[in-house]
């Protein structure tokens, strides 16, 4: 079959003695600063809300701590839970070497909403509107982490014969196969696609309804697009990517990702209904 051979790229972008910073790192951080200054000029545009924006500029970046705390605590605590709880429990302090990898966007989301829901509590602000902004900025942290992934060689697609197909190797498939020999079949570069679907491509239908069709005047219709924009995604992309080695498929053909991604898409297509149909009353 033909393949794409991997490129050989470092996890590791610089090194400073024993300090070595990861392209996972950088990606994460490059993803909240992107999003952080989108979302503010999001607030800034009063075009976008038909006047003053229910919240400020200085609350989108006090909320930027919370936002980074609900991501890491979140996103590790969901990767324990969905996917790995096994390995955890025999190894409670593995939690805390985010260096090794393993966060899970859904447990992420989860806990950037439980930040939220608190900051918005906290100041007194519709929290329904502060979703909607960071549901809009958040496509850029996806895009880069799935690039972050591709880089890291993990979370590679399925077998596949197709002409882009690309032999991956790194120390999950060396320890399955003794390095990383000849002759392995070809794979999908599921994070590329994923980094298309769940990024780029969802960025622009965001954008859409922000710019062109005023969305973020109807609280939770943004929100509810991006939940239901980026399960749909998801889903399609879990029929390319290879289910994770410890879990397999869970039910028939579902991977944890589709059972995880369906309420997504659920709970957006009725925060959209929700939104449209206060809209049809306002």
């Amino acid at each position: 079959m033909l393949a794409i051979p991997f490129p050989e790229i470092d996890p590791v972008a610089i090194e400073l003695g024993p300090l070595a910073v990861r392209w996972y790192g950088l990606a994460y951080f490059a993803g909240i600063l992107v999003g952080w200054f989108y979302a503010r000029r999001l607030v800034r545009n009063e075009l976008l809300w038909g006047g003053k924006a229910p919240f400020d500029v200085a609350d989108i970046d006090d909320f930027l701590v919370w936002l980074v705390g609900g991501v890491v605590l979140g996103g590790r605590l969901g990767y324990a839970l969905f996917y790995q709880p096994g390995h955890f429990l025999d190894d409670p302090a593995g939690f805390l070497r985010l260096w090794e990898g393993g966060m899970s966007f859904h447990g992420g989301l989860i806990g950037t909403i439980g930040a939220m829901a608190i900051f918005a509590w906290r100041r007194r602000k519709p929290m329904l509107s502060l979703f909607d902004v960071i549901a809009a900025s958040v496509p850029f942290g996806l895009f880069f982490g799935r690039l972050a992934n591709f880089i890291n060689a993990e979370l590679w697609g399925r077998v596949t014969d197709a002409p882009w197909g690309m032999v991956f190797c790194n120390e999950t498939i060396g320890a399955l196969y003794g390095d990383c020999p000849a002759g392995l079949a070809p794979r999908h570069p599921s994070q590329l696609y994923e980094a298309v679907m769940e990024g780029f491509l969802l960025f622009l239908v965001l954008r859409v309804l922000t710019h062109r069709f005023g969305s973020l005047r109807f609280p939770g219709l943004t929100g509810g697009a991006f939940l239901a924009g980026y399960g749909a995604s998801r889903i399609a992309v879990e029929f390319f990517r290879e289910p994770d080695l410890q879990l397999g498929f869970v039910a028939g053909f579902l991977t944890m990702g589709m059972i995880l991604s369906l309420p997504m898409v659920l709970i957006g297509i009725a925060a959209i209904a929700l939104a449209l149909r206060k809209r049809q009353f306002a």
